[in-house]
C-alpha cells in the first residue's frame, strides 16, 4: 500500500494517508490502498480504527483535481461510484471507526471523515464541501451524509456556497465531537478508541449494527433492528462475563470477543 500506513496498538488499528506532498489527496491509487489497508484488518484481534492524514496540515484536501480534469461524464459517475463503495464500506465497516481530523478535510476528505463513525479533530482543522467552485458536485456522499448529521439547512449553506468551516463552527454544528491542540490529537483518539476497546466487543459491533441499520428506517422496524440485535449478544461468554461480574460486584476481567 504506497500510500497508506497501517499499524497496530493493541486492540487498535490506525490507518494513515501518506501522500503529504499532495496534502493527502484523494486518487484511484489512494483509494485502492484506503480499502486495501480496511480489507486486511484482521477483525478477531482489531476492536476500533482510527484514521487519519500523515503531517500536521491536511486530513485529506479533496480528491486530485489533476486526474478529475480530464474525465468524461461516464468516468465521472465511475469515479464517484469507485469512492462511494470503498467509504460506504468504512461506514458499515463491522468495528467503530474514528477520523482524527488534523487539518483540511474538504471536499473527499470532509466525505471520508463523514463515512467514519465518530470525528474528532485538531484547532486547525477545516472542512467543506468546494466543490461547485469546480463545476461540479460532491461525489462521494458529500450531499447526503452531511445533511444527515448537521441538519439540511446548513448542509446546504456548506455545499451550495461552497463555505469551509474551521474546527469551532464543526464542533458547534455537531460535525465533530471533540476539538483539540494539534500535538493532543491523537493521544485523544488513541483514549478514546480504548475506551471502546475495552467494552464486550460483540456488544459493540451490534450497536453500531442497530444504529446505523435503525435510522435508514421507520420507528416500528428499527426496533425490530434493535431487538434481534439484542437478543444475539446473550449467545455471548462476553455477555455472560459482564453480567455475572455486575453480580458479583466486581471488574470484568476482560473481555474475549466470542
Amino acid at each position: 500500500m504506497g500510500y497508506v500506513d497501517y499499524s497496530q496498538d493493541g486492540y487498535i488499528g490506525v490507518v494513515t494517508i501518506n501522500r503529504p506532498k499532495a496534502l493527502n489527496a484523494l486518487n484511484e491509487e489512494v483509494l485502492k490502498d484506503i480499502e486495501a489497508a480496511f480489507d486486511a484488518v484482521d477483525l478477531e484481534t482489531t476492536r476500533v480504527i482510527i484514521v487519519t492524514g500523515a503531517g500536521e496540515k491536511s486530513f485529506v484536501a479533496g480528491a486530485d483535481i489533476a486526474a478529475m480534469s480530464v474525465m468524461t461524464k461516464a468516468e465521472g459517475e465511475a469515479f464517484g461510484k469507485f469512492g462511494n463503495d470503498i467509504f460506504r464500506k468504512i461506514e458499515t465497516f463491522p468495528i467503530p471507526v474514528i477520523a482524527a481530523v488534523n487539518g483540511f478535510a474538504l471536499g473527499g476528505g470532509n466525505e471520508l471523515a463523514m463515512c467514519c463513525d465518530i470525528r474528532i479533530c485538531s484547532e486547525n482543522a477545516m472542512f467543506g464541501q468546494p466543490e461547485v467552485g469546480l463545476g461540479i458536485t460532491p461525489g462521494f456522499g458529500g450531499t447526503q451524509r452531511l445533511a444527515r448529521i448537521i441538519g439540511v439547512g446548513k448542509a446546504k449553506e456548506m455545499v451550495y456556497g461552497g463555505r469551509n468551516i474551521k474546527a469551532d463552527e464543526a464542533y458547534r454544528v455537531g460535525l465533530v465531537n471533540a476539538v483539540y491542540p494539534q500535538e493532543e490529537l491523537m493521544g485523544a483518539a488513541m483514549k478514546l478508541a480504548g475506551t471502546i476497546a475495552k467494552n464486550a466487543p460483540i456488544a459493540v459491533r451490534n450497536c453500531k449494527k442497530a444504529m446505523n441499520e435503525g435510522l435508514q428506517t421507520d420507528m416500528d422496524a428499527a426496533i425490530v433492528i434493535e431487538e434481534k440485535l439484542f437478543g444475539d449478544c446473550f449467545e455471548s461468554e462476553d455477555q455472560k462475563e459482564g453480567m455475572t461480574a455486575f453480580l458479583e460486584k466486581r471488574k470484568v476481567e476482560q473481555f474475549h470477543n466470542r
